[in-house]
């Protein structure tokens, strides 16, 4: 005789189907987006290289407070690209856990459903 009966299964069967669901709905959501910011970030990561290049070429021919501005905005350009790229490493790992966390949670059903 198991811990529960064919109700109580029946309802933790419905959850456990249920939660799936709505986990495989996020990690969807969540890899769409990771995707999406991932192919964006991939399109522009020589954004900076090229800025900084170009700042090199024209550098010479600006006074040098215009030069030390230009310099000080490159930084705080590929300061915005590690911003991007920790972005898209936190999404990656947000998708990873909430697909780990979908599985354990069903796991955890099923070990109701079938004790």
């Amino acid at each position: 005789m198991g811990l529960f009966g064919k109700t109580e299964k029946k309802i933790i069967a419905d959850l456990c189907k249920k939660s799936e669901d709505i986990g495989k709905d996020i990690s969807n959501e969540i890899d769409e987006l990771f995707n999406e910011l991932k192919s964006d970030y991939d399109e522009n990561k020589q954004v900076v290289k090229e800025f900084s290049d170009f700042v090199n070429q024209i550098k010479s021919k600006l006074d040098p407070e215009e030069a030390s501005r230009l310099v000080e905005f490159t930084s705080k350009v590929s300061k915005v690209k590690r911003c991007a790229k920790k972005g898209v490493e936190a999404m990656r790992e947000l998708s990873r856990d909430q697909r780990k966390a979908t599985r354990e949670t069903v796991r955890e059903y099923q070990e109701y459903l079938y004790t």
